[in-house]
């Protein structure tokens, strides 16, 4: 990868039972090796074990060491936020029915806070009343707040935490980091005890001290809230970040550029053991070509950069992601990146050879197409799709030229060159990233004008593609493409897909409305469910999308009405 985080913290951590016969505190923290440390970052993890639900203990240890655990094998491309959502939602549901399960009577309950550092951005989970603050310029800051509902002075209970309900509510932050700040991760049995002004003192005294100072900070701040009369468990973690990523534009581009950009390749020409057979495209930006493996002659697509950005570490960057995203990727509905038999001389992408047609071709040879057999592609096309978003990734770039059929009829998702991976543009560069950018007859609005873009927007990809296969036509002809910015969105009208095609169902017709809306709220909520839509007559979509004939097809009513004043001219003219 040629990312390399150079992020480094010092830290330290402390827990004690304090009062209590058993220790329910649970607290974890994990600096990993160089590929982790770049794609996951720093993660201290802190959980309090409810003591009232008799089985806390376990349940604050299984929130730590799973939590920290899962994490790190979650795939690389996913972000912090999917990473943790989905690890946390997973350990609730086995909290909550471990303690709902025939014959327990114990209650599997626990707070969690984590502090995750990655690149230069920090992220926090939340939920229940252990807490994170934050040092900065001298000033001490919590960053979370307490889920707890207080009944008098003496009496408070936990509103919210892990295992409580089986549907979880987490609060989620992530913030820019600054050198030296100083995070503190606590447990009510430290910081209930402990005045603001104690705890800032304690911390601000760590600006600029060695690991041994933390130690001593740590327990310093057990011993003290024991003093001031702690009864419950008490866990603390501290952690300064000491140094952030700033690599710069020439470490970046040596780690880019240790592979040379090969030269434009001929007929006959070999790369690393590959014999080209043909030139299928080229472009101002790359060569596509088919290759022979002189071994064993099996066939395979090589793409090369264009020596035009041999210098620019955006451009490398984005076609080295093309092949590490595609490495990620194990689906029959998109096509395989596979890794040459012999070591790299250049670079370039080597992909599965799939024989057969493009859509693009399709859609010019069925210009009266099937409507179960566009339904059939579409929803092969949507299975791929939804690997790619399993993984963080958005695609960008869904239009006919990107979809292949094979000889027996199966589409397979080709380029990657505009994919989107969250778990990649959460770690800075020295330079700004190329903005990926579909084809704009086919891209979602919101892709364009660098809004919040979702899986919504390849839905909204699929949609033109499911429009033109049944039309030939584009749902907003050439509006689409003009669009200069957002305000204009408003002025895209939907074409009903019946007055191109006149087969095409009232209900499958609302089902596209809806996919194709401009603003994304308004579309599917997943892909499986414009799918659906597609398969099966929603009634909704018959009464709302019911048009007259001559909004339908204008072309028709009109030739019937001419057609009736014919008849009716003839018949005054025979009877006058």
């Amino acid at each position: 990868m040629h990312l390399a985080s150079q992020l480094e913290v010092t830290a330290a951590q402390a827990t004690e039972a304090g009062l209590k016969a058993q220790n329910e505190d649970c607290i974890g923290l994990r600096i990993p090796d160089q590929h982790l440390l770049t794609m996951k970052g720093i993660t201290a993890v802190i959980a309090d074990g409810v003591s009232a639900a008799e089985a806390g203990k376990e349940a604050s240890e299984t929130c730590v060491r799973n939590f920290i655990s899962d994490y790190y094998t979650t795939p690389d491309a996913w972000s912090v936020k999917t990473a943790g959502q989905k690890i946390l939602d997973a350990l609730n549901r086995w909290l909550y029915s471990q303690s709902h399960s025939q014959g327990h009577k114990r209650g599997y309950v626990s707070t969690f806070s984590t502090l995750i550092l990655k690149s230069q951005q920090g992220y926090l989970f939340h939920v229940g009343d252990t807490r994170i603050y934050r040092l900065r310029d001298g000033e001490l800051i919590c960053l979370t707040r307490d889920h707890s509902t207080s009944i008098d002075e003496q009496t408070t209970y936990l509103a919210r935490a892990m295992g409580m309900d089986n549907r979880l509510e987490v609060d989620f932050k992530n913030f820019d980091l600054e050198e030296g700040d100083i995070f503190l991760l606590s447990t009510d049995g430290v910081h209930d005890f402990l005045p603001e002004k104690i705890l800032q003192g304690m911390v601000r005294s760590l600006v600029g001290k060695a690991q041994h100072e933390f130690d001593h900070v740590s327990h310093q701040l057990i011993e003290q809230a024991l003093k001031n009369g702690s009864n419950d468990n008490l866990s603390c973690q501290i952690i300064r970040v000491d140094k952030l990523p700033d690599a710069n534009n020439q470490e970046v581009y040596k780690r880019l550029s240790q592979l040379k950009f090969p030269p434009p390749l001929e007929i006959g020409q070999s790369l690393d053991g590959m014999k080209v057979l043909k030139e299928l495209h080229a472009s101002q930006r790359s060569q596509i070509y088919l290759v022979e493996n002189e071994s064993d002659k099996t066939r395979y697509i090589m793409k090369t950069p264009s020596l035009n950005y041999e210098d620019d570490p955006a451009y490398i960057e984005r076609f080295v992601l093309e092949q590490w995203i595609g490495r990620r990727v194990d689906s029959p509905y998109v096509v395989k990146v596979v890794n040459p038999d012999r070591p790299k001389t250049a670079l370039y992408t080597l992909m599965e050879y799939v024989e057969g047609q493009t859509l693009t071709q399709w859609i010019k040879e069925n210009p009266k197409p099937d409507i179960n057999e566009v339904i059939r592609i579409v929803e092969l096309v949507s299975r791929g799709l939804r690997v790619l978003h399993r993984r963080d990734v958005l695609h960008q770039d869904i239009k006919p030229d990107n979809i292949i059929l094979n000889r027996e009829g199966i589409p397979k998702i080709i380029d990657f060159g505009a994919c989107y991976a969250a778990g990649v543009e959460e770690i800075d560069t020295p330079f700004e990233r190329e903005a990926a950018l579909g084809t704009a007859d086919y891209s979602a609005p919101e892709t364009r004008f660098r809004s919040n873009k979702t899986k919504k927007s390849d839905l909204f990809s699929l949609a033109v593609v499911t429009y033109e296969m049944l039309t030939g036509k584009h749902p907003y002809g050439e509006d689409l493409a003009k669009l200069k910015d957002q305000r204009q969105l408003s002025r895209l009208n939907y074409q009903s897909a019946q007055i191109h095609n006149p087969m095409v169902p009232v209900w499958m017709d609302g089902a596209l409305e809806k996919a194709l809306a401009p603003y994304s709220g308004h579309r599917h909520q997943a892909l499986s469910e414009f799918i659906y839509d597609l398969q099966t007559p929603n009634h909704k979509y018959r009464k709302k999308n019911f048009q007259p004939l001559i909004e339908r097809n204008p072309l028709r009513f009109w030739q019937v009405v001419a057609a009736i004043e014919a008849v009716a001219i003839i018949l005054i003219l025979k009877f006058s």
